[in-house]
């Protein structure tokens, strides 16, 4: 005999049956009644362990079920884009930022509807509170992106669509899980006669489960909404120089120089073009040239920010070493600047300039090259195992915990993570340098190897090298001494002892850079 629930558990007075259910003579059996048993001993209501008691039977509740595995496929190609943006851009998906926010927020929403799905079943008030939380923050999120003129020019409409879509994901499972435990307490009233209040363990741990997980992408969201309201309070720190769109107004390049453009006699002056290496130019030759200048070993200097390096935009992947070197030409050309050139780079960043020089024949005077990186060790730079911890910083980082907890216990300013000391922290610092591990030992390497045929051979070559570069890496040795015959005329050669890769941080080393600088300079 099964139990009675509810208002149906008192039993019937003595010497009365209970009344028995609707005979199928009188009511033709339907979706709210086939499922009750039809024998005259038996009480009109099932139980609460029945199988048949489920949110299932309702239409409603199954038509909601078909939506959200609809919503999950269209969420994944979009999620399948976003990943693959990050090694090739997709034609029409490029943000000017990085992909790395659409990505999480595809991620997000992703995570949310498989959930929901696993556990659809298993409505509770926990797993609802923490969406509506999540969405809640989301919608901050998506108003933060729209209203900030630079987040809204680095994301584009990619990052915004992806906040809006997450957004409404997470309302639609709140709407989802509520319309399933109202089917639930429908089907269990009128199959059992009562709400049931009872869980079994296994709806416990899935409970439990579900939680643990929306409350990690609760907390996943927070973070980044406060990376992002940062991102926005960064805007505010204006560039030293102007951005110039470049690649049919893709993107934009940030250039700054400074000096006089003509001498005392109305000639143009030579100006040296800076390529930072391994960090921005601001973080480490900056401070140098302008010491320069005031010393009057250079008349004018010019920079450019490689794309997705301090304030110049991200460019669309794969991006070589020439595609760079492209950018950079037609942004001075955009800013009227025409040279001549001596060029100063250091590290990897010497491989940009060898391209420039190559395509910029009589325009450039000289050639200086601090420490730098040989085309034949860009195998180091595009290892698999690097390209890999790249991707992962950059799948990590708009959740900013490094930046955040840099600006509230290390005191890191806007500066800091723009172009100095944390700035490789960036989303796009992090998206720059895989687009370099990617191509490095591929399309860089045939740019550089290329180039190095083409150059003019009259250019005069300066070569400074780190001394404990080259007593710790003897094939690093090699290549510096393989480097100083890119031309056939060599001015210098020198190895400064003490000073490491960046030869600058040694007084020794910035006198010589100062000094050869200055012989190239003044050369006629």
């Amino acid at each position: 005999m099964n139990k009675l629930y509810g208002s149906q558990r008192d039993e019937a007075p003595a010497g009365r049956n209970p009344d028995p259910p609707p005979s199928s003579a009188e009511h033709y059996p339907d979706e709210h009644t086939r499922l009750l048993p039809n024998r005259v001993d038996s009480t009109p209501y099932l139980s609460p362990d029945d199988p048949a008691v489920s949110p299932y039977n309702l239409w409603t509740v199954r038509l909601v079920r078909y939506a959200t595995v609809v919503l999950t496929c269209i969420t994944f190609v979009w999620w399948v884009l976003m990943f693959v943006s990050a090694f090739i851009t997709p034609p029409g998906l490029h943000a000017r930022g990085s992909p790395w926010f659409a990505f999480s927020y595809a991620t997000i929403s992703l995570l949310t509807l498989l959930v929901t799905l696993l556990f659809f079943a298993v409505p509770s008030k926990s797993s609802r509170l923490l969406s509506i939380v999540a969405a809640g923050l989301l919608l901050v999120d998506t108003i933060i992106i729209a209203a900030v003129e630079k987040t809204r020019h680095e994301e584009l409409w990619i990052g915004v669509v992806s906040a809006v879509w997450a957004t409404l994901v997470t309302v639609w499972v709140v709407g989802a899980d509520r319309v399933v435990q109202w089917g639930k307490t429908e089907e269990e009233e009128r199959l059992t006669g009562r709400p049931e209040t009872r869980r079994t363990l296994l709806e416990w741990v899935e409970v439990l489960l579900s939680s643990v997980v929306l409350t990690a992408v609760a907390a996943v969201v927070l973070l980044m909404t406060a990376n992002l309201a940062m991102r926005a309070l960064d805007a505010r720190l204006a560039p030293p120089g102007e951005r110039y769109w470049v690649d049919g107004d893709k993107y934009q390049i940030h250039l700054y120089c400074h000096g006089n453009q003509t001498d005392a006699e109305g000639r143009r002056v030579t100006t040296v073009l800076l390529e930072g290496g391994e960090d921005p130019v601001e973080h480490t030759l900056w401070q140098f040239a302008d010491n320069a200048l005031k010393n009057g070993s250079i008349g004018r200097y010019c920079f450019a920010d490689r794309p997705g390096v301090a304030w110049s935009d991200t460019a669309p992947s794969p991006l070589s070493a020439s595609m760079a070197s492209d950018a950079l030409g037609e942004a001075l050309s955009r800013a009227g600047e025409t040279g001549p050139w001596v060029l100063a780079s250091a590290g990897i960043g010497s491989l940009y300039s060898r391209v420039f020089s190559s395509r910029h024949g009589e325009e450039v005077r000289g050639i200086l090259m601090i420490d730098p990186l040989h085309e034949d060790l860009l195998g180091r730079v595009g290892a698999p195992g690097r390209g890999f911890l790249l991707w992962l910083r950059g799948v990590i980082s708009p959740v900013g915990l490094d930046r955040l907890t840099g600006a509230v216990f290390r005191g890191r300013s806007a500066a800091d993570r723009t172009w100095g000391r944390a700035a490789y922290q960036s989303g796009s610092s992090i998206f720059a340098k895989l687009q370099e591990s990617l191509v490095a030992d591929s399309f860089t390497k045939r740019d550089v190897t290329a180039s190095r045929t083409i150059q003019n051979q009259k250019t005069p070559v300066v070569v400074i090298s780190s001394g404990q570069q080259i007593r710790r890496d003897s094939e690093w040795e090699a290549k510096q001494r393989d480097l100083t015959h890119l031309t056939s005329n060599l001015e210098d050669w020198d190895i400064v002892d003490e000073a490491p890769h960046e030869v600058w941080q040694t007084f020794k080393g910035r006198e010589l850079i100062e000094k050869r600088l200055k012989k190239l300079v003044k050369a006629r």
